[in-house]
């Protein structure tokens, strides 16, 4: 006889674990949660390596977020370990304060200086574009050519092997420009980490008695030998279609880890490299977690597109790729007893805290 479950949840990632936890824990509903890794956690999964460093295994994740609610949420699952991410680009033979701000800026003209000269400086360096239509038009119309080349161009080629002119406004745009010497790497007021690691706090989630997990497991073999009543897909919508419109794009990454003896490797959590190393960023997470241990490991991370056996990390934000998109997104709709929700699902560059309120905003729909 086939085991029964109110739903089915495809992924256990952000989106899959949020509505898991909460259709279980207010609804009593049974879930079964499918997972094609080896692991829960999705992209935020962490482990700790051979050397005892726990490190983000997919690339860091940044939790940071302005709504009270989500915290509030995911603080039943977790304490917190409050950080400031701070980076550093390196370029020109030196590391350079970033995101740009004012500290940057004396970098630049070798001498101290302030917001006021920083700001007239800026307004003869902009490109006027009142309208900016791509991520090249946003940086040029707020800080001009020279420091769009030094710290944009180049990151922006490699990250995403498509000219910033190509790409929305939106990715070059989530980047802060500031004139004073706010150098923090991101403004919303809650920014920490799960104090004892994601995967821990997914643990939690997903204890429930009524959440039953398969990892290494496609969600089309369990179709066989369950009966459910609803599916939540939170993988790539394309795939769920077996890409009949052809496959979505996105960029896939290779991460280059190596284990150092000695404390800390470089001054911050992460330092970009814009212009001339394959790779685009060196991050070493243990400024962040508040690890101590005499060794570090460093994670080189390096662009790459995505095929066959590579994961989808970022869907790309442009205009050809949105209107593949919005095929899908129209068959979805369509479709009977199946809800769409996740970065995957609806092809979108979503942080962490707004995947977590789609998913609780997706649960008090199915809950009416």
């Amino acid at each position: 006889m086939a085991e029964k479950f109110d739903y089915l949840i495809v992924g256990a990632g952000f989106a899959g674990s949020v509505l898991a936890e909460r259709l279980a824990s207010q609804c009593g509903k049974t879930c079964l949660v499918v997972e094609r890794r080896n692991h829960i956690g999705g992209n935020a999964y962490d482990a700790y390596d051979a050397a005892g460093i726990l490190l983000h295994t997919y690339g860091p994740h940044y939790f940071r977020t302005n709504s009270d609610r989500i915290v509030e949420y995911l603080s039943q699952f977790t304490d917190w370990q409050p950080v400031e991410y701070k980076i550093l680009s390196w370029t020109h033979g030196r590391f350079w304060q970033f995101p740009i701000n004012l500290n940057t800026f004396e970098q630049l003209i070798g001498r101290p200086s302030s917001t006021e000269e920083m700001e007239d400086t800026l307004a003869k360096w902009r490109v006027p574009i009142a309208n900016p239509q791509n991520s090249e038009e946003v940086i040029l119309s707020q800080v001009g050519h020279k420091l769009y080349e030094q710290f944009f161009k180049n990151y922006t080629l490699k990250q995403w092997r498509r000219h910033p002119r190509d790409l929305d406004a939106s990715v070059c745009g989530r980047i802060p420009i500031r004139t004073n010497r706010d150098d923090r790497y991101l403004s919303e007021k809650f920014q920490a980490l799960p104090a004892k690691g994601y995967t821990r706090m997914f643990e939690r989630m997903l204890s429930h008695p009524n959440i039953k997990v398969m990892l290494q497991t496609d969600y089309r073999e369990v179709a066989h030998f369950v009966e459910v009543g609803h599916i939540i897909y939170t993988g790539p919508i394309d795939q769920y279609f077996d890409c009949c419109y052809s496959p979505l794009p996105y960029r896939s990454l290779r991460f280059e880890p190596e284990t150092v003896e000695k404390e800390y490797f470089q001054p911050a959590m992460q330092v970009n490299y814009p212009n001339d190393e394959a790779f685009t960023r060196i991050v070493e997470i243990k400024h962040c977690t508040g690890q101590k241990a005499p060794v570090t490991t460093i994670v080189r991370e390096y662009p790459d597109d995505y095929g066959p056996g590579k994961e989808p990390y970022y869907p790309i934000p442009a205009p050809d790729a949105r209107a593949l998109y919005q095929k899908y997104a129209d068959r979805a709709a369509a479709e009977k007893n199946v809800t769409f929700v996740g970065r995957l699902a609806t092809y979108r560059y979503y942080n962490m805290d707004q995947v977590v309120g789609a998913a609780l905003a997706e649960f008090e729909k199915l809950r009416s």
